[in-house]
């Protein structure tokens, strides 16, 4: 039964909560490889390239997926896109729970990805949906942020799970959790107050494909691509393979100190959120700015990492963590910008437009730290990765830092260009500045 408008306004905070949860568990799916990559190695017997493949084909279909879901959601609604995500990643993570082989786990890799890729624009649009517009730059910054959580169950939690219990039944307990959260979404979830399925006009291709350039076209969109090409891929570095690698092989750390950097890695985003949501609101003119001065606290702490004779010390790891941490809520401004550069009616889709950098980019250095490390140690094998081999293959990141920051700036130009603070005093919504 729908709900009638404006009634019970506690219900939107459920509806939030429900999808919030659902991309938490989308989140987890995705980051449940972390902690287990040595371990892969020795189950699929496979090298570090292949062992970047799992991630990387996860990412491919992520990002190839994010225009045509945002497509979706504009014309299915969030409820029906959301049902058959979860149904997608939860079949995905039962299969990898089983696979044998490489071949077997590529796939069921691959459908983690696709179910993942339907659910953080599902949940942007619910929370436009129900909130009302003042509230929507906030909830959606705490969407993002706090969806993260799932990735801290995949970090020390997963270790231990994966250490008490093997890997068929720690991944298939993932699975099971999807299906139950597939029923309570059933349950609760509706598209807005007022009705349960919200279907947009059916659109031509022609149509379609006017509708996609008008947001390309846009100077705001390609800013907001570029902020989040540029700030989120070092984390998900850590965050999805090869953090865990890195700081046992490369910094000599144990297991356990490793799996609770990871840990922090994504409970920073619960200071991290609040903080750029405050920031983006008060001084809206600056979102491209707090983009680059992120980039250059993260490439910062690296080189100190990089550079560092020997083992850093755990003081700089833990520093390189919180600094790291800040890049996932700061990809959320790129959206902030998409949010206030086209009409709502094309909101879904150009956030599926942003969306493609930050995965894209970690696609990249994902594979990219891969292919180094299996040049400068070849085999693959757990103990052949050496911390010369690991700091050549993290400083890959650099590049894609130095081509990010290039785009941001030339894209932040154009958008100023149309754009004066006289406008934003006058309450204008403007490609660059957000509503103050």
């Amino acid at each position: 039964m729908s709900a009638e408008p404006g009634s019970r306004p506690g219900r939107r905070y459920i509806v939030w909560a429900v999808g919030l949860v659902v991309y938490g568990l989308a989140v987890f799916h995705r980051s449940s490889l972390a902690v287990a990559g040595l371990a892969a190695t020795e189950r699929f017997d496979i090298s570090a390239s292949q062992l970047a493949s799992f991630t990387m084909l996860q990412l491919l279909v992520y990002a190839a997926m994010q225009v045509p879901v945002g497509l979706m959601v504009d014309r299915f609604g969030s409820r029906t896109v959301l049902t058959a995500a979860v149904t997608v990643v939860s079949t995905g993570q039962a299969a990898f729970a089983f696979a044998g082989d490489y071949p077997t786990a590529l796939v069921a890799r691959a459908l983690v990805g696709v179910g993942d890729a339907m659910t953080f624009i599902c949940v942007l649009r619910l929370v436009t949906s129900w909130f009302p517009a003042r509230q929507v730059p906030l909830v959606s910054q705490l969407t993002g942020n706090l969806g993260q959580l799932g990735a801290l169950g995949a970090a020390a939690p997963m270790t231990w799970a994966l250490g008490q219990f093997g890997w068929t039944r720690a991944y298939l307990a993932g699975a099971v959790a999807g299906l139950v959260m597939l029923v309570v979404l059933r349950l609760v979830l509706h598209d807005t107050p007022a009705q349960a399925h919200l279907r947009g006009v059916p659109m031509t291709a022609r149509a379609l494909g006017r509708s996609l350039a008008a947001s390309w076209e846009q100077p705001g969109t390609r800013l907001g691509l570029w902020i989040h090409f540029s700030t989120p891929f070092s984390p998900a570095l850590l965050g999805l393979l090869w953090g865990f690698p890195f700081l046992v092989t490369a910094e000599h750390t144990s297991r356990t100190t490793a799996g609770v950097l990871i840990s922090v890695l994504f409970l920073t985003n619960l200071v991290y959120g609040p903080l750029f949501g405050w920031l983006v609101g008060r001084q809206p003119w600056h979102r491209s700015t707090l983009g680059l001065t992120i980039i250059a606290a993260m490439a910062s702490v690296w080189a100190a990492v990089l550079l560092w004779p020997g083992d850093a010390p755990l003081w700089l790891l833990v520093l390189l963590i919180l600094v790291t941490g800040a890049g996932g809520p700061g990809s959320m401004v790129g959206f902030d910008v998409a949010r206030t550069s086209n009409p709502d009616h094309r909101t879904a889709s150009a956030s599926g437009i942003i969306n493609v950098g930050g995965f894209t980019s970690s696609l990249l250095v994902i594979v990219a730290v891969g292919v180094v490390l299996d040049l400068l140690s070849p085999g693959g094998a757990e103990g052949t990765y050496t911390p010369e081999a690991f700091r050549w293959a993290m400083a890959v990141q650099y590049v894609l830092w130095a081509v990010g920051a290039a785009q941001v700036l030339r894209y932040r130009r154009r958008v100023r260009s149309l754009t004066t603070r006289e406008q934003v005093a006058g309450g204008s919504t403007m490609v660059d500045l957000g509503r103050p």
